[in-house]
């Protein structure tokens, strides 16, 4: 397996680290355009995403894979937005179908007067289980795909 290689497990952790970068990127941008702009919250997942990814692929390209430098910036720049296409694929019918969910269910069992709203809340627990599911789908495409250069 992959990650019974210490390097490889290495860069699995500092691809991690870049995703809780991304994440918090990711959220940010979600959570301001929700919060002060009247836009859908699918459409704010979409463009939150887009800010994520390249923060992703700066961090990437100079911290988890520095040694992949066989590959131009611009393919790799291309193949990395390829995979996160997919991922956003993956990513909005799921947090769409998870948003429309969990705003019924926390409409039903937390009051309006919580300090969070259960829409708040369902934005947000949509968003994290959309953002593991492609994080999982990323590591694996981008490490045999956009940087399957390294060794």
């Amino acid at each position: 397996m992959i990650l019974a290689n210490p390097q490889e497990r290495i860069r699995f952790l500092r691809f991690a680290v870049v995703g809780a970068i991304g994440a918090v990127v990711d959220f940010g941008t979600f959570n301001l355009l929700v919060q002060t702009l009247p836009i859908q919250a699918v459409f704010a997942s979409m463009v939150s995403f887009t800010a994520a990814v390249i923060s992703n692929f700066i961090w990437n390209r100079y911290w988890t894979y520095p040694d992949s430098r066989s590959k131009r910036l611009s393919q790799q720049l291309v193949q990395f937005f390829l995979v996160n296409l997919i991922g956003l694929g993956i990513r909005t019918p799921l947090f769409a179908y998870m948003e429309r969910i969990l705003v019924q269910l926390f409409q039903r069992f937390i009051p309006q007067s919580f300090f969070l709203t259960p829409v708040f809340l369902a934005h947000n627990f949509a968003l994290a289980i959309a953002v593991l599911v492609v994080m999982l789908w990323n590591f694996f495409a981008n490490r045999f795909w956009t940087y399957n250069d390294v060794s």
